[in-house]
Formats: structure tokens, C-alpha cells, sequence
């Protein structure tokens, strides 16, 4: 069985979402029959790659809403985290372009290493203090840490073209599902899940998928920025 996850480095419920469903996943008892395959999406495509902002700075700027309210949206943010077990630094962080992350994802993925470099890239951007975006060098680091060889990462870096159609193509194919927001999990193209369910609701879903059903049936969730989600209009924050 497949599963694939569209998502974005820089969306905080997709880091939520992809603990979420790895606990459903590890509590599977067919886990180990289980293809995981990460697929690109860019919450916004639109940005250059040297356009960087403060986290608050951007939600107050393209949301209209003061940065005392972005800032509360975060701390909620923070707190759902927590209770997933996953540190979130609510103050501080930047926000800018992700290209490069899942044009690196791609060639990750080539070589084994999709996940692991995921998981350095969420840690990155939502718990460590240095910059994740804007800074090949460190995205090196970040790449070599995940097993991947220094040189041929440098090269991707390099080449603005590498792995920027198999990127692209994700993107529109995850609008062709119906995906309006992040995270999207497809259950061997049959079942998709909007947003980061609870750990039960992916562990019912595996169950419920195990064996081939035609068609994309939407079992949670419905990517209208309530379930969870990041969308072009921003991301939902937890209610106190």
C-alpha cells in the first residue's frame, strides 16, 4: 500500500500532521507493507528565493492581522506541538522560499533519504534558531547530515533546473486531487485525508484502505482551512 503526503516545510501542521501520522503508521499492523512517498507543495510559490521575512511580520503583512494576533496563532501552534511530543519555537522564526527544499527532497528521494532530510528540514525551520531558507550552505549541511554526498547536493543546489519539472508536476497534481491545502494524504489513490487528523483518524483510514478501492474518497477533512490545514489563505489556528 502507498501512502502519499503532499506538504510544505514551512507548514506548521504538516509538521504536526506527519507525527500524527506516523504514530497511526507505527501502530499499523500491516506497517511494514506501507510505501511512504513525500510530495511537494509550496504554500507560496510565488517567492524568491532571497525574500525572507520574520514569521509575524509576514502573517500580519499578507493576513491583516496585527503581529500581537500572529504572535497568540503561534503560541497556539506551539502548544498543539507540544502535545505531540514536538518542540516549536514560537518566536523568531523566518519564512521564506521552499523551492530548493523540495527540489532536494526529490534527489533525497532518489537515493533513500526523502525522509530523513524531511525531518531535518522541520527541525530546522520550526525548532533550531538558524535560518533554514536563503542559505544553500546550510541547506548542505542539513542534506549531508540525511546521508547524502556533499558534492552531487552542491550540484543540485547549483543547477536552478534540477528537479524543478518533478516538483512542479506534484504541485499540479495535487490541485488535479482536489488538495486546497496541506497537509493531503492519498491512501493508494483511493482515500484522501485533509489536514492533520488525529493519530486515531489515520490509523482508522489505514485500516479502512488496506486492499485497493477505486476512486478518491475523502474520509477527514475537507481543506477548507478548518480541518487543520495551510492554504494559500493562511493556516489554522488552534482555538484557546
Amino acid at each position: 500500500m502507498r501512502v502519499e503526503i503532499w506538504s510544505d516545510v514551512a507548514c506548521p501542521w504538516c509538521y504536526v500532521g506527519k507525527a500524527r501520522f506516523d504514530k497511526a503508521l507505527a501502530a499499523f499492523e500491516h506497517r511494514d507493507d506501507v510505501e511512504v512517498v513525500h510530495r511537494s507543495f509550496e504554500l507560496d510559490p510565488g517567492r524568491a528565493k532571497d525574500d525572507t521575512d520574520l514569521v509575524l511580520t509576514m502573517l500580519s503583512k499578507k493576513y491583516g492581522m496585527t503581529e500581537a494576533q500572529a504572535a497568540e496563532g503561534e503560541r497556539r501552534l506551539g502548544a498543539t506541538a507540544a502535545a505531540e511530543g514536538l518542540d516549536y519555537r514560537t518566536e523568531g522564526r523566518d519564512h521564506g522560499s521552499t523551492f530548493d527544499m523540495h527540489r532536494l527532497l526529490h534527489f533525497a528521494r532518489e537515493h533513500g533519504r526523502e525522509s530523513a532530510l524531511l525531518d531535518l528540514l522541520y527541525r530546522a525551520n520550526f525548532v533550531e534558531e538558524e535560518s533554514v531558507f536563503a542559505d544553500d550552505e546550510r541547506l548542505v549541511r542539513l542534506a549531508v547530515r540525511a546521508g547524502l554526498d556533499e558534492a552531487a547536493v552542491r550540484e543540485v543546489l547549483g543547477d536552478p533546473g534540477r528537479y524543478a519539472d518533478a516538483v512542479r508536476a506534484e504541485e499540479r497534481e495535487a490541485a488535479e486531487l482536489g488538495a486546497n491545502g496541506v497537509p493531503f494524504f492519498v491512501i493508494d489513490r483511493a482515500y484522501g485525508i485533509s489536514g492533520a487528523q488525529p493519530a486515531e483518524v489515520f490509523g482508522q483510514a489505514l485500516a479502512r484502505a488496506w486492499g485497493e478501492r477505486p476512486g478518491l474518497t475523502t474520509l477527514a477533512g475537507d481543506g477548507d482551512g478548518t480541518d487543520g490545514s495551510c492554504g494559500p489563505d493562511g493556516c489554522e489556528v488552534p482555538q484557546g
